[in-house]
């Protein structure tokens, strides 16, 4: 396979000094993602305490940030990369080899002809078992975030479970935990070389440190390189939704990080941030600090923070996943996928129970009653 890179040099990410910052600043995100300039606001904190947020409004992509591709459009074709946890698990190139060692396993992700089962997220529901999900973006979202100013440390590390809200790279661009399982869905959220992909609600975001994509590559022995973000395993990624900094995955004098805690994170004299890995998804797997409430909100009409879609703002009818799949008995992340899968708050929710094994009746008596 042909090593893939992107060509534009406008989109790289302005890396941070090598000094870890201990307070967030509005200066330290690029401009190309901004709506408007980062503004000090009072917010509230998971445990209730008032605190300081920085408010970042930012755009569905950053300017001239070259994205993609996703999934192959035949065999023939390469897309990105999925971090496989099947049989032969592993990070993978979407290529016709990883394709045909999935169809040999019983997930039919293309045609007798090689043509890949594509669907756009955004727009449409998948229409075979298995398909590859690709997304259009929409260029009126924004989203707007709630970082603290000065992060403090919570009685206890909050886990991190799928697509799980992790903070925000220096670039602009949202960053979440794992995506969607295929053995969970059927479908694949493929990534592109850059650890992203667009949410159904038409908005870019990361699903990886994508500054130091070129260790994970190496290390797991996958053809890729991430060119829209400079690759500096020294360098400062963005921030946790706490407050506290991401890096890279060495020190900043090149070092390998020690007494690193359950979270890939451990203190530099005074201050924590957190190390990515050389492993898949090489993020934080949780988060020590205090979070502020609602920190994530996009005008998006639907997908992860929109209201009344999954991990949405405090709009009315917005479902709590969880308790809804524990009153129906099933997965929270299964729910959640196949609702966007069909159409987020506008799904079919008929095909909803039905691809769930659910009974309809109960689902619809589950969910916010729509307006």
């Amino acid at each position: 396979m042909t090593q893939f890179r992107f060509s534009s040099a406008a989109a790289l990410i302005a890396l941070a000094p090598f000094a870890v910052q201990a307070q967030i600043e509005g200066a330290q995100i690029s401009s190309d993602a901004l709506v408007s300039e980062p503004t000090v606001v009072e917010c509230t904190l998971t445990d209730g305490s008032a605190a300081s947020c920085l408010e970042i409004t930012v755009k569905y992509q950053p300017d001239d940030l070259e994205i993609g591709p996703f999934c192959p459009a035949t065999l023939e074709d390469e897309g990105g990369i999925w971090d496989w946890d099947g049989d032969e698990a592993g990070l993978y190139r979407v290529d016709g080899e990883f394709l045909k060692m999935l169809d040999e396993m019983g997930y039919h992700f293309y045609d007798e002809d090689g043509t890949v089962h594509v669907f756009d997220i955004r727009v449409e529901g998948p229409t075979e078992a298995n398909e590859c999900i690709s997304g259009s973006v929409d260029e009126a979202v924004e989203m707007t975030m709630l970082i603290p100013t000065t992060p403090q440390m919570a009685d206890a590390p909050v886990s991190l479970g799928t697509v799980a809200k992790i903070g925000m790279s220096l670039s602009g661009v949202p960053i979440f935990a794992d995506a969607p399982s295929v053995l969970d869905t059927g479908h694949m959220p493929a990534l592109d070389v850059c650890a992203g992909h667009v949410d159904p609600g038409g908005w870019y975001h990361y699903h990886g440190t994508a500054s130091d994509l070129d260790t994970v590559y190496e290390h797991n022995n996958v053809e890729g390189s991430c060119a829209n973000a400079v690759q500096d395993a020294k360098a400062q990624f963005g921030y946790a939704f706490d407050g506290f900094a991401i890096m890279g995955s060495l020190e900043h004098d090149g070092s390998v990080p020690r007494d690193l805690d359950e979270c890939g994170g451990h203190m530099d004299g005074d201050t924590y941030h957190y190390h990515s890995t050389g492993e898949f998804p090489n993020l934080p797997t949780c988060l020590v600090g205090l979070q502020a409430e609602d920190n994530f909100n996009t005008t998006a009409a639907a997908g992860i923070g929109a209201a009344g879609g999954p991990g949405g703002g405090q709009g009315g009818g917005r479902p709590d996943f969880e308790a809804i799949a524990s009153d129906l008995g099933i997965d929270a992340q299964l729910l959640m996928q196949t609702m966007q899968d069909a159409g987020g708050p506008n799904a079919d929710l008929a095909a909803v129970a039905a691809n769930l094994g659910v009974d309809e009746a109960d689902l619809r008596a589950a969910l916010p009653q729509r307006p």
